[in-house]
């Protein structure tokens, strides 16, 4: 495994990132705890949740993860847990947002369900434009004193998201963000124009979800094309969209000899500032594979291969639309 530091924090995490969104809706408890288990041995740190995973059920997915450290209390001084807040936890006018009231109420209800006493990695699940960062900071700073949380993140921020934090939190003497949590693959490049470059400024690292966009470019054009969730009309649609690319991008795998899904993981561990990518798996196989990621060398070659398959928006701004 590779460590890598979480942005400017001194903390040291793996620079592959177990998900676990598909704990309870998709992988029963039993497989989910034997996944974390497995990531553990392979030396993967970096666990992230939210306090609204579990689809039919809020909260399912960190209650999985709690009954696992509660069942391993030795594991819980080696994972490096993230979970976020501001989603939708209930229908009140209060169970949403980044207010001091809503935060203050859903770290009590995250530590009790993750049966922890602290939060490593506490991120803002979306900017809340209603919310002055001198609430948010000043609620964060009364946890961190507390010992509930030791870093904040942020996560589908904008670019001026992530300075207006910083500079916020600057004033206040407080440390700030940490890292962004962004969607980023070769399929949704966005964040190469205001994001990273934010992210790289102020010292965020910057961990992308969905790097396989959905499962596209995780071989679809393969004999398991016609499975599980790849099964949709939505999700044949966008094959279709994307598949002239596809077909170059699955050929150029195999050239390389590597799995697509193995492919597009490398490409994103190769980009500037990243610190690593959230991997879903929904078995232990890809768990496996994703991990594979990191023995994948992309020379200059490579990448500009992978660069004219799928474009990127040319750079970052505003030299990638104006001079």
């Amino acid at each position: 495994m590779e460590y890598t530091q979480l942005g400017r924090a001194g903390v040291k995490v793996s620079r592959i990132v177990l998900g676990t969104m598909n704990f309870g809706p998709e992988t029963e408890e039993g497989d989910a705890h034997e996944i974390m288990d497995r990531a553990l041995e392979l030396g993967v740190n970096f666990f992230d949740t939210a306090d609204v995973y579990g689809r039919t059920r809020k909260g399912w997915t960190e209650e999985i993860i709690g009954r696992w450290f509660a069942s391993r209390p030795e594991a819980r001084d080696q994972v490096v847990l993230a979970t976020k807040v501001y989603g939708n936890v209930a229908d009140g006018p209060n169970d949403r947002g980044l207010s001091a009231y809503h935060i203050r109420a859903q770290i009590e209800a995250s530590l009790r369900r993750l049966q922890t006493d602290r939060i490593d990695l506490y991120q803002f699940h979306h900017i809340d434009r209603t919310v002055p960062w001198e609430e948010i900071w000043q609620a964060i700073d009364v946890l961190v004193a507390q010992g509930k949380v030791v870093y904040s993140g942020s996560s589908n921020f904008p670019g001026w998201g992530i300075a207006r934090a910083n500079e916020r939190a600057e004033r206040r003497g407080s440390f700030g963000l940490v890292s962004e949590q962004s969607i980023y693959s070769l399929l949704n490049r966005n964040i190469e124009l205001e994001v990273i470059p934010a992210a790289q400024q102020y010292g965020l690292g910057v961990i992308p979800w969905s790097p396989l966009a959905g499962g596209l470019l995780g071989g679809v054009l393969g004999e398991q094309a016609a499975t599980g969730r790849r099964s949709g009309e939505h999700f044949a649609a966008r094959v279709e969209e994307h598949r002239p690319q596809l077909e170059q991008y699955e050929a150029f795998a195999a050239k390389k000899g590597v799995a697509p899904a193995v492919l597009g993981l490398a490409w994103v561990l190769h980009q500037p500032g990243v610190t690593g990518p959230i991997i879903g798996p929904r078995t232990m196989s890809q768990l496996e594979d994703a991990v594979a990621a990191l023995d994948v060398e992309l020379d200059e070659a490579d990448l500009k291969t992978l660069d004219e398959i799928f474009p990127g928006p040319g750079g970052a701004a505003p030299e990638a639309y104006s001079w």
